[in-house]
């Protein structure tokens, strides 16, 4: 990949769903135990980039709900009778 490629990965959002069951499937992979030493080392390579991925999409979700928690908070009690 270049970097070109990376910087373009980068800015798109991670599809959460898909990069799991990519990660999913990567385990099972490396589970069977049918992989090379080489294999095996691509393979976890690419596994703790999909790890990264996911942590990325699951913080910048609980980001975004954090963020809507409290306009959703202060524009609740604006509307509360005194």
């Amino acid at each position: 990949m270049n970097e070109k490629q990376k910087k373009k990965a980068a800015d798109e959002p991670v599809e959460f769903e898909k990069t799991l069951e990519e990660l999913e499937a990567l385990v099972e992979r490396m589970e069977s135990g049918e992989l090379s030493l080489a294999e095996s080392l691509t393979a976890f390579e690419r596994g703790v980039a999909l790890t990264r991925e996911c942590q990325s999409a699951l913080k910048d979700a609980e980001l975004r709900v954090q963020t809507l928690m409290a306009d959703g908070s202060s524009t609740e009690e604006d509307d509360e009778p005194a």
